[in-house]
C-alpha cells in the first residue's frame, strides 16, 4: 500500500525550520468509511497509524501518514450517500437554497465530491450547466443512474483534473471533500485555474474548533487528511492565490463551517479575524493544549470501558445485548479507538441499503436494519451517530419501547 510520510505533506506550506509536531495519536486504524462485503471477510483490510500533526505557524492540522487516494475510495465500494437520510437531504436542500439566494450563480456550477448526485442535480434543475466530479467509481456510476442532467466525471480532483473542465466556471462547491485531499494546495490551485475572475469557491466541512470543544474526535480518520480552522483555511487559500471572504457556521456533522473564497490575496473581513483570534485563544495552535487533550481522551476511554464491561458482565441483567446505531465513518473511529468488535457489539444498524449486509472495518460487526431491535426484550442501543442522536432514539422507541440507551 502506498503511503506518504508526514514531512512530504507539508513541503509547499511549511517552513522547514519550523517542523510540524504530532499532537494526537489514536493508534492503528483501518479506512473508516470502508465497509466489508461478506465474500471478503477472509481478507484483511489495510491499517495505518492514525496520528494528527500541527504546523503552529500556519494553523494547518493534518494526518501524518496518508494513503493513496484512489485506493481509499475504490479498494472497496464506497458506501456513503449524500441523500441517505432525511437529515442529510434537508441539509443539502437548505444549502442549495442558501447558495441560490446569496451566491446567485448564473453560469456553470461544478461540484467536487458529487457523491450520488443529489445536490448538483438541484442546480441542474434550476437551469444551470452542471458538472459533478467524484473519486469513487461506484458513486459516479450511481449518480449517472440517478440523474441524467449533470455531467459526471470519475476522478480525484487535482490541478491536472481541472484541465478536463472548461475555464470560466461561475461557482465551485466542495462539501466534506477538501479535507479528503492528499494535497489541498494543489486541490485549490485547480479550483483557481477554472474559476472565472469573479467566480466563487465554497466548501463546507467539519470545524475542528467544534470537534475539540465537544471532545468528539471520532471524525479523525484516514479519509479526513486535513482538519480545518479558519486560521488554517486562510493560509491555505492564500498560498493558492485565493482569499477568504466569508464563512457560515452550522450544526451539520456536529458542527461545520461553510467557507466562501474568491481569487485575490487581501486580509479577511473583521468577523473572520475575530474568529481566528478565538481559535488562537482557545489553544488550537498550542502543542501543550493537545498534550492535555490526549490525556483527557484516554481517561474518558478507560472510564467508559470500565462501565461498559461491568454492564456486559452483570449476571442479573436478563438481556444485555448491545447494538450500535449508525454505521458512520466516525463510528468506526470510535469503535476501534475503544477496542470494540463483534464480540462486544452484536450488530450495527443503519438505514443505508449500501451498508446493510456488510461489516464494519477491522471490528467486523454485521450491519443490519433498525428492525433488529424488535427481536430482543430490552436491548441496549449505543448511539454512534451522536449528531442525530435524538432522531435515532425516537425511531428505535417506535420499534421497541423497551430499548435502553448507552451514551458515548
Amino acid at each position: 500500500m502506498k503511503t506518504i510520510v508526514s514531512s512530504r505533506m507539508w513541503d509547499s506550506l511549511t517552513d522547514p525550520n519550523n517542523p510540524v509536531e504530532k499532537i494526537l495519536d489514536f493508534g492503528q486504524h483501518p479506512y473508516a468509511d470502508t465497509f466489508i462485503e461478506e465474500d471478503r471477510l477472509d481478507q484483511s483490510e489495510p491499517l495505518f497509524p492514525l496520528e494528527v500533526y500541527l504546523d503552529k505557524e500556519t494553523g494547518m492540522i493534518q494526518l501524518g501518514v496518508v494513503s493513496d487516494a484512489k485506493t481509499r475510495y475504490n479498494l472497496y465500494n464506497y458506501s456513503y450517500t449524500s441523500a441517505n437520510s432525511v437529515y442529510s437531504r434537508n441539509h443539502w436542500d437548505e444549502y442549495f437554497k442558501w447558495t441560490m439566494d446569496n451566491i446567485q450563480p448564473s453560469g456553470t456550477v461544478v461540484e467536487i465530491g458529487s457523491n450520488d448526485g443529489f445536490l448538483i442535480n438541484q442546480f441542474h434543475e434550476e437551469g444551470l450547466k452542471t458538472i459533478g466530479i467524484d473519486s469513487s467509481k461506484f458513486m459516479t456510476d450511481l449518480a449517472r443512474s440517478n440523474y441524467a442532467g449533470p455531467t459526471f466525471i470519475n476522478d480525484v480532483w487535482t490541478k491536472d483534473t481541472a484541465n478536463q473542465i472548461d475555464h470560466g466556471v461561475d461557482l465551485i462547491i466542495a462539501n466534506n471533500v477538501l479535507n479528503h485531499s492528499n494535497n489541498p494546495i494543489d486541490f485549490i490551485r485547480g479550483v483557481f485555474e477554472v474559476l472565472r475572475p469573479n467566480g466563487m469557491f465554497m466548501f463546507e466541512l467539519p470545524y475542528w474548533f467544534d470537534s475539540v470543544r465537544s471532545l468528539h474526535l471520532d471524525q479523525v480518520y484516514h479519509e479526513h487528511i486535513t482538519y480545518f480552522t479558519l486560521y488554517g483555511a486562510y493560509h491555505l487559500l492564500r498560498k493558492a492565490g485565493m482569499e477568504l471572504v466569508d464563512f457560515q457556521h452550522n450544526g451539520y456533522h456536529g458542527g461545520s463551517i461553510r467557507v466562501i473564497a474568491t481569487k485575490g490575496s487581501s486580509l479577511p473581513p473583521t468577523e473572520i479575524q475575530n474568529q481566528i483570534i478565538n481559535e488562537m485563544e482557545y489553544g488550537l495552535f498550542d502543542v501543550r493544549f493537545y498534550e492535555n487533550l490526549q490525556r483527557e481522551l484516554e481517561i474518558r476511554r478507560s472510564s467508559w470501558l470500565a462501565d461498559f464491561h461491568r454492564l456486559k458482565s452483570d449476571t442479573h441483567t436478563c438481556d444485555n445485548v448491545v447494538i450500535g446505531v449508525g454505521a458512520a465513518a466516525k463510528a468506526n473511529t470510535w469503535l476501534n479507538w475503544h477496542g470494540l468488535n463483534k464480540t462486544h457489539i452484536k450488530y450495527i444498524t443503519d438505514s443505508s441499503p449500501f451498508k446493510q449486509g456488510k461489516y464494519t472495518p477491522h471490528s467486523r460487526i454485521p450491519i443490519v436494519g433498525d428492525e433488529i431491535f424488535a427481536e430482543y426484550d430490552s436491548p441496549y442501543a449505543l448511539i454512534l451517530s451522536w449528531n442525530i442522536g435524538q432522531t435515532l432514539k425516537d425511531i428505535l422507541l417506535d420499534i421497541n419501547p423497551n430499548v435502553r440507551f448507552l451514551t458515548q
